[in-house]
């Protein structure tokens, strides 16, 4: 057993440069809906959650200028923009059950993608970007 007992996943947390513009993609092509988050004075924040999942949420951070990390996937010295290298590397998933009508809508919002179907058939995925080079995929198991 681990240290920390009773232990859940609360939120994941992005940090941008335009929290409005990143809220607004997950919104749109997600569908998560802004809920109450504190005011922290000196940046901005932009809480999300899925109404399928009330006890995780999305925190979008305004950057902090000063931060010697890099500002997102894109811009690291190695950065890779092709979403057919996804599966393996880092990603947020979400499970959706209009796979291919998401997929369709995800074409017509002309964001860049990789499709996948395992050999079980069943298991169909998604890869693509946020707009800040983050790693998501979409998928039925």
């Amino acid at each position: 057993m681990g240290l920390a007992q009773g232990v859940t996943l609360a939120h994941i947390a992005r940090e941008t440069t335009n929290v409005k513009r990143l809220a607004q993609f997950y919104i749109e092509v997600l569908g998560f809906e802004e809920i109450e988050a504190p005011d922290f004075g000196d940046f901005e924040v932009i809480w999300l959650r899925l109404p399928s999942c009330p006890m995780l949420s999305l925190h979008l951070i305004q950057r902090n200028p000063e931060s010697r990390l890099p500002e997102g996937p894109w811009s690291s010295s190695s950065s890779v923009k092709d979403p057919r290298f996804l599966p393996r590397g880092h990603h947020i998933s979400f499970g959706v059950s209009n796979f291919d009508s998401f997929v369709q809508s995800l074409k017509e919002k002309g964001i860049e993608m990789f499709e996948k179907t395992q050999p079980d058939g069943k298991t169909k995925q998604v890869f693509f970007f946020d707009p800040d080079g983050n790693g998501l995929e979409a998928g039925t198991w």
